[in-house]
Order: structure tokens, then sequence, then C-alpha cells
């Protein structure tokens, strides 16, 4: 029997092993770990990949949401628009800027939020709409962007799992007001720890979130925000400008494998995931479903094919959230897919015995 992990580095670690640990030596050795030459050069450079004019560096993905919201006065009063199925960053980003998270239900096939059904949700206290791009998919931004200028509202991408996706040839980053990535390992473009940044063509708002982030500081001791701490630390910037550069390379490895799962698994209880026309999906995810996922799952497991579930208790079920009086059944797109989606393994360098020990695993289901 193989094991196959859910995720794994391994590859593309050993690939860049030597110059990620001559790069950790330089920055070690240059004594400078916090707002340093490696995150300004990270910033251009990733600005210029996303296709848009500003950069600033983060601690994490939620504070690369936070921040822009913050920025833009949205706070207490306030509603913004959320997807209900989504990583519970998206709506915590909302909350912690005291405005209040509106669920709205996604497009089911492509897990995305459904443009069709945010109109309806708008409010005069709806200040913006937060896109999350879910598993490597863009969201149909055509259509948000539409309604967004129809009401005044700002658009900010969630982007932390769409590094490269594409949404009719422009890049995640680029197609709203604002977007936040976050670079947890595990993503597509990965930090060896927390990281994440925010990007944007509003100049203003640039400077605003970097002094957000840096306790309400544009330049030292002086404040004139009540801030907080969220800066990208040197080393990770580093380490991230070597993995912005294959980028590119590791994307197409995860597209190449995503052809094989959808040639290879054909298992009339199983469904796979649909990629929407004009986009270009990166497969941070490779989401199937199935009625009985969770035999699919021991079924899985019990060959030794690693699994994840994204996300097993939908937002407005959660405690967190307990205090909208969401009741059960009331999001029952957002509750299917919590209750069907199964995460296979997906990451750079799997060997085609094990894509294709995956897609036996699949197809052996009953």
């Amino acid at each position: 029997m193989m094991k196959i992990p859910f995720v794994s580095f391994e590859m593309m670690h050993k690939e860049i092993e030597e110059e990620i640990l001559a790069k950790f030596k330089e920055v070690y050795e240059k004594n400078w770990f916090i707002q340093g030459p490696e995150v300004e050069a990270f910033e251009h450079e990733f600005a210029e990949y996303c296709g848009t004019k500003y950069c600033v560096g983060c601690g994490n993905g939620l504070d690369a949401l936070f921040l822009p919201l913050k920025a833009y006065g949205i706070g207490a009063g306030d509603e913004v628009i959320v997807p209900s199925n989504t990583y519970i960053a998206t709506a915590l980003a909302v909350t912690y800027a005291g405005a209040e998270p509106v669920f709205v239900e996604p497009v089911e096939k492509y897990f995305n939020i459904d443009p069709a059904k945010i109109e309806e949700k708008i409010t005069d206290k709806t200040k913006a709409i937060m896109a999350v791009h879910l598993y490597g998919q863009t969201a149909d931004m055509k259509p948000i962007l539409e309604l967004a200028k129809q009401y005044h509202l700002k658009v900010i991408e969630d982007s932390a799992q769409a590094h490269g996706a594409t949404y009719f040839g422009k890049r995640t980053g680029s197609l709203g007001d604002a977007a936040g990535f976050s670079f947890y390992p595990g993503k597509n473009l990965g930090a060896l720890g927390d990281a994440g940044a925010f990007v944007t063509n509003d100049k203003e708002l640039a400077d605003k979130v970097r002094a957000l982030g840096n306790y309400g500081s544009d330049y030292k001791y002086h404040h004139i925000y009540q801030g907080n701490n969220s800066r990208l630390d040197e080393v990770q910037a580093a380490f991230l400008r070597i993995k912005l550069r294959n980028l590119e390379r590791w994307n197409a490895n995860r597209k190449e494998t995503a052809q094989k799962y959808y040639a290879g698994i054909h298992n009339p209880l199983i469904s796979l995931p649909e990629v929407m026309e004009g986009t270009e999906h990166v497969y941070h995810i490779f989401a199937v479903r199935c009625e009985r996922r969770d035999e699919l799952e021991k079924h899985l497991n019990d060959l030794g094919i690693g699994t994840n579930k994204h996300y097993p208790i939908p937002m407005h079920m959660q405690g967190a959230y307990e205090s909208l009086h969401i009741p059960q059944g009331a999001l029952p797109v957002a509750e299917h897919i919590s209750a069907t989606e199964l995460s296979i393994p997906m990451y750079y360098g799997m060997t085609e015995e094990e894509i294709q020990y995956v897609v036996d695993g699949l197809n052996s289901f009953r």
C-alpha cells in the first residue's frame, strides 16, 4: 500500500534548498529583520506579478483583508457582503473591522459567490463586497464589479487561495479595488511561516494600509492612526522572492496533475470540480464532491491516501457567529457543500504513480 499525503512540500523545497539556506544566511548576517530591502524588493516584484502598482507586506492573510477595510473606514454599523462558503478568515476580517458580515450563497458547481444573489442582500448599510477566489478559481468578477459600481461599493478580493489564477487574462489581485493574499506555508505561494500581502492600484489606500500595519505610523515615532502591528518579516520576504520566481512552473505542474485527475476519475458517485469559462484555475485545492463523503474519506484514508475537508462546518453554524442568529437550513448551498466536499492530494511534484494510485482509489469506491 502506498502512503500519499494530502500535501507535501518535499519536492518543492528540495529544488530550492540551496537558495533558501544561502538567502537565510545572507539575511542573518545583515542583521536587518524588519522593513528591510528584501521586503521592499518582494513588494515590488509581487505587485508587478499581480499587475498592480502597489503591494504592502503584512503579517498574515487575515490582516491583508482586515487592514484595507479599516483603511476604507468600514466599521461599526456597516455591512460587508461575504460568501457563505469560504474559510472563516474572510468573515473575521469584517468582524475585526467592527462591521457585520452578510453571507451570500455560492454557485454550487464553482464554489464561489453567486453574483445573482448579491443584490438582494445589499442595504443602505452595505459598504463592500469580499470576493473570494476559492480553491484556486476566481469568482465571476464582471457582474460583481458592475453591482459595486451601481451601488458605490468597494470590492476587496480574498486571493488567499488563488496566487496566479486569472479571470479573462487578468491575474487575481488586479480585479477589484484591493486584494489580500495569504502566504501560509500550504498556499501555492507559501512562506516558511505566516505571512501575507495587500495589493492595489490606489496609492492613498496603500499608504494608509502600510501605516495601519505599522502601529499607525507614517514615519518612526509619528503615529497618525490607531494602528496594528502587521508587517512582513524580512526573512519571509527573502524566501518568498525565491518562491515567486518558481510559482508559474509550480502552478503549471498542479494544472497537469488536475488534468490527469479529470482524465482518469470516472466514478458516477463522485463529482469533479468545474472550471468557469474565462478563468484559469491554479488548483490550490482539488475539491471533489460525494453524497457519501465521509465513507469516501474513510475509503481513501484506509488506502493510505490523505484527504481534507474544506470546510466541514459552514461559518453561520460556527459558535463564532452564533450572534448572527442564522439557523441551520438558511444557507442550504453552503451547508450542502460542507457536507459533500472532499479535498484530495494536490501538490507540486506528485509522481505519475502517486496520481494513478489516487485515481484508482477514487474509482474503486462503491
